[in-house]
């Protein structure tokens, strides 16, 4: 080999060592973070339900400081304005409901009152289109995990809200097609208690998925290996040229 050639192999063996070092140390990172997530979200689940935030501090309401919490709201249900989103659950495929709920003071949240399956859809739609299996003005109070915004849409698919086709649950524009204003930038996983299901197709609650996987000391371990394979191998090719 030319010392021009040895000198670009080492160029490009640095590259790479640096490239696999640092991504291996991101990755330590990554599960630093995901373990204080696991902790913080662990606890949140599990302590009493605390009263929804609200509207002075909507604006706090963030990922770190509130999501996952187990909260509490009494209001009105708004039936009529009950939004399907497609859903894929432990329970199979099918739809949540959506509800907004109108608190005592007027502001209103979005309540996702649980999952029902396809074949119950169009029941769950009369039975909003009728009102409820509660009288409209009848208080009901929804305990539950608060979850933020989901704007957009899923997977490679977009929300479209004239066709009434909803593939995540976007308050704001759940709430601009619904006609509602007022609305709080988060909606709430009811829990099992709260909407108990299967009995007349109503919605089944507490199916919130809080398992968070972590992998991140595997990932680390790989891209390390990699970074030290590189001049290992650098070493091997010194021996074989002498």
């Amino acid at each position: 080999m030319t010392p021009l050639k040895r000198v670009a192999a080492a160029a490009l063996a640095l590259i790479f060592f640096c490239g696999f070092l640092g991504l291996g140390t991101w990755q330590i990172e990554r599960r630093s973070w995901k373990l204080a997530l696991i902790a913080r979200v662990d606890q949140r689940v599990h302590a009493p339900a605390a009263p929804a935030p609200g509207p002075a501090l909507w604006p706090s309401v963030t990922a770190q400081t509130q999501e996952y919490r187990h909260v509490s709201v009494t209001g009105t249900l708004l039936n009529e304005a009950a939004t399907r989103v497609q859903a894929l659950t432990v329970l199979g495929s099918g739809y949540w409901i959506m509800t907004p709920l109108r608190t005592p003071d007027g502001p209103i949240i979005f309540v996702n009152r649980g999952f029902v399956p396809a074949d119950a859809a169009a029941d769950v739609d009369k039975t909003s289109a009728a009102g409820g299996n509660k009288p409209q003005d009848a208080p009901v109070t929804i305990t539950g995990l608060l979850r933020l915004s989901e704007p957009g849409g899923g997977f490679l698919r977009r929300n479209d809200p004239s066709a009434n086709r909803w593939y995540s649950r976007d308050v704001a524009a759940l709430a601009k097609a619904r006609g509602l204003k007022f609305v709080a930038p988060y909606f709430i996983d009811a829990d099992r208690a709260s909407s108990p299901g299967p009995v007349g197709h109503s919605p089944v609650g507490g199916l919130t998925v809080i398992a968070f996987y972590n992998n991140h000391l595997v990932y680390a371990i790989t891209w390390y290996t990699l970074a030290l394979m590189i001049p290992v191998a650098l070493w091997l090719a010194r021996r074989d040229e002498r």
